[in-house]
């Protein structure tokens, strides 16, 4: 089996195991969701686990969280649904827990955004639905792993100063569940 670590930036792979294949998506869902569809184009990658960090959108989230399912907040479902489309805004991810994660290519600082969020998600992220959405296209089992580096408000901008904290939540958790 072959498992392929996601990561947005360099700064949240920096304790990824050596010997993990690993791709740097970038950042959002455009650059992610091509980036990974190239990578699994070639073949060979059985599961996909994406790392990164998220902002919680609640009291009290914090540290690392498998989610059970992702969606896209940033589509007009409701309007494309009267259109007779299906946007396949919520993904439901079998290997992940309870949590609820909105994905979108808002870096989220806005209390009233992140009010808005946490009526349905406990966090938010800017790869997740991507990477999800790209390996449900694929067939490829995925999990995402995201730990709480923020609370998605004003003091999120200082996310380049704690990221380290958790790339190495994931680096260790890539160790006790992904390496041999």
């Amino acid at each position: 089996m072959t498992t392929l670590i996601v990561a947005a930036t360099p700064e949240e792979a920096a304790y990824i195991p050596d010997g993990l294949p690993v791709l740097i998506s970038g950042v959002g869902k455009t650059a992610t969701a091509a980036r990974l569809a190239g990578v699994l184009t070639e073949g060979g990658v059985t599961e996909v686990v994406n790392v990164g960090t998220a902002g919680a959108l609640r009291p009290g989230v914090s540290g690392l969280h498998l989610p059970g399912s992702v969606f896209n907040h940033e589509i007009s479902a409701d309007a494309l649904r009267v259109l007779g489309y299906d946007p396949v805004e919520w993904i439901d991810l079998p290997l992940g827990r309870d949590t609820v994660l909105a994905s979108g290519d808002t870096f989220v600082t806005d209390v009233r955004v992140r009010e808005r969020l946490a009526q349905v998600a406990d966090l938010v992220d800017m790869e997740g639905y991507a990477v999800a959405w790209t390996c449900r296209a694929f067939n490829i089992p995925v999990r995402l792993v995201k730990h709480v580096s923020d609370n998605a408000d004003h003091e999120a901008m200082g996310w380049p100063d704690v990221v380290d904290r958790s790339a190495r939540v994931l680096g260790d958790w890539l160790v006790a569940n992904v390496t041999d």
